[in-house]
């Protein structure tokens, strides 16, 4: 913390230095992260969704277990049944953490304590980033002990037929997924608009980009250079393993999460807080 002290002009009392207040020192980012990694969990809506990644992962794998046909008992079934709900669930978690501050209106409170926009958004990225990580972990562990419990409850062999390559891919799939849903909180700032406009990009947009390629051969060779669906599928399926494939997964992201943030980040920096 300093201080800053001016000297007064002409006249009486010229030449004094005048002590001003003292400016504080920034917050550090350690802090504005620990902060917002925390306000993930206050409210209600983060908290369940945070338990609910933990109790989806316990249900997808004791479904595995009950249903499935003893062939398909593998670590694959697992990771896929455990995977399908994650990617729902995550993105709705991103979108939450960064639209929190509207919704929740504490907008006014955060941006008044770290004047910074940029530096709260960055911390909210991160903050994204590792409840994405973390719940990955715990949905690989969680499968990997279903795949153990049900081979042994099906007098089966374990079978691991997820390879170590193939799991950086699908971590990276689901944070992709995320990415997609934070960039659109930031352009929209708003939880049910931006949750609304995740699914339409997510389920609705990939059909009408299918159905465009079918008709307009043109576009059947630019489809899977725009469709980041198409670009996380491969990723999940830990298929995208050449050049061209991970240019397309750069472009995609470019134009679904780069673009989208530049452009909100530029309208958040200026509109005003309430």
């Amino acid at each position: 913390m300093t201080a800053t002290t001016v000297e007064t002009g002409t006249g009486r009392g010229a030449g004094q230095v005048a002590p001003t207040r003292a400016v504080p020192a920034a917050t550090p980012f350690r802090r504005v992260l620990h902060v917002e990694l925390r306000k993930m969990f206050d409210t209600r809506s983060g908290l369940w969704l945070m338990v609910g990644v933990a109790a989806l992962s316990v249900i997808a794998t004791v479904a595995v277990i009950l249903f499935a046909p003893d062939d398909q008992i593998t670590y694959e079934s697992f990771a896929t049944a455990i995977g399908l709900p994650l990617s729902v669930i995550l993105p709705m978690i991103a979108i939450l953490g960064i639209t929190s501050e509207w919704s929740q209106r504490s907008g006014l409170t955060t941006f008044t304590l770290v004047p910074s926009r940029g530096r709260v958004i960055g911390a909210k990225a991160a903050a994204t980033l590792l409840v994405g990580v973390v719940s990955m972990v715990v949905a690989f562990a969680v499968g990997a002990l279903g795949n153990l419990a049900g081979s042994a409850v099906a007098g089966v062999d374990t079978v691991w037929n997820v390879s170590l390559g193939a799991v950086p891919q699908i971590v990276l799939g689901n944070l992709v997924g995320m990415a997609v849903g934070f960039a659109l909180g930031v352009v929209l700032r708003s939880s049910p608009a931006a949750i609304v406009g995740y699914f339409v990009v997510s389920f609705v947009m990939p059909g009408i980009l299918v159905l465009l390629a079918e008709v307009r051969e043109w576009f059947a060779d630019l489809q899977p250079w725009v469709d980041w669906n198409t670009s996380q599928v491969t990723l999940f399926d830990g298929a995208t393993d050449t050049a061209r494939e991970w240019a397309m997964l750069g472009t995609t992201s470019a134009i679904w999460i780069v673009l989208p943030l530049v452009v909100g980040g530029l309208f958040l920096r200026r509109s005003e807080v309430k």
